[in-house]
């Protein structure tokens, strides 16, 4: 059986990392004052981050039509794909996983759809480790998905809970709290949930307590430094991290600036990580 992999951009995946797994990626829509841009095309993420703090109006998104995801299936199937596995961010923060499985019905027993229930390299993670295990076939490659989906580690600090608070993906007094207090709320991504775990009133405290949360666990076999606009500070993070735990870390670190379509809701200058476990 010859499978196909695909995914949306919320993944984060790099480009050289599409290219060698020939994954399809099917990218959402961010709308910048009445603009719509096709997520990676229009606007650098760098100009993104750099210009968000000065936007009078707050971006949007939109996930992909349902026409994306079948001239996508149908393409693959055409290209002589058996069957399509197609891994997509959280069914409970984005609208992504259900427009894909009613694209699906058009393709009986041809297309698996499957909930990462995260975002970013949480989601990215998975597809990877499903297009490795591609050529087993589709009860391996769903296995290892589940498989790395159980040992993974996906949080954030924030530089407010600003814009968390306007997207609506935390409660309100969580969010309320942060902007009274003017502290740096640490987050993690679990089962598709955000929860607040802490908060800190600088960003070095931030970045410390980060750097405690991914050494708790032990050694880990994935991992992306995530970053909204802050490439110095993740590479900071990156060099602290290497100097106290370097036998710990996968040899391939991915730094990976999230794409706005997650960054309008985040806001900028934030610093995460996405971790699979080893066990």
């Amino acid at each position: 059986m010859k499978l196909g992999i695909l995914t949306d951009s919320t993944s984060d995946i790099p480009q050289y990392l599409i290219e060698q797994y020939e994954l399809e990626v099917v990218p959402s829509i961010l709308i910048i004052d009445g603009k719509e841009y096709s997520d990676g095309t229009g606007i650098t993420r760098e100009d993104f981050y750099r210009g968000l703090p000065s936007l009078q109006t707050q971006p949007t998104t939109a996930a992909p039509s349902i026409g994306d995801f079948s001239a996508r299936y149908e393409s693959l199937l055409e290209r002589g794909c058996d069957h399509i596995l197609s891994i997509h961010a959280a069914g409970a923060l984005t609208s992504i996983l259900n427009i894909a499985r009613q694209a699906a019905n058009d393709f009986p027993n041809r297309v698996t759809c499957v909930d990462s229930t995260s975002l970013s390299l949480g989601l990215g993670f998975q597809v990877l480790a499903a297009a490795e295990a591609a050529e087993l076939g589709l009860p391996a490659a769903l296995a290892a998905v589940e498989s790395t989906r159980k040992r993974l580690h996906v949080s954030a600090a924030l530089d407010t809970m600003e814009y968390v608070r306007r997207s609506g993906r935390v409660p309100g007094a969580i969010a309320m709290l942060g902007s009274i207090l003017h502290i740096k709320p640490l987050i993690e991504l679990t089962n598709g949930e955000v929860k607040a775990i802490g908060a800190v009133r600088t960003a070095q405290q931030a970045n410390d307590r980060m750097l405690n949360f991914l050494l708790e666990g032990g050694l880990l076999e994935r991992l992306a430094i995530l970053h909204t606009g802050a490439e110095p500070r993740a590479k900071e993070f990156l060099n602290a991290l290497m100097l106290q735990a370097s036998q710990s870390v996968p040899r391939d670190i991915l730094m990976v600036n999230v794409t706005p379509v997650i960054g309008t809701h985040v806001g900028p200058n934030g610093l995460g990580f996405a971790a699979v476990r080893k066990i």
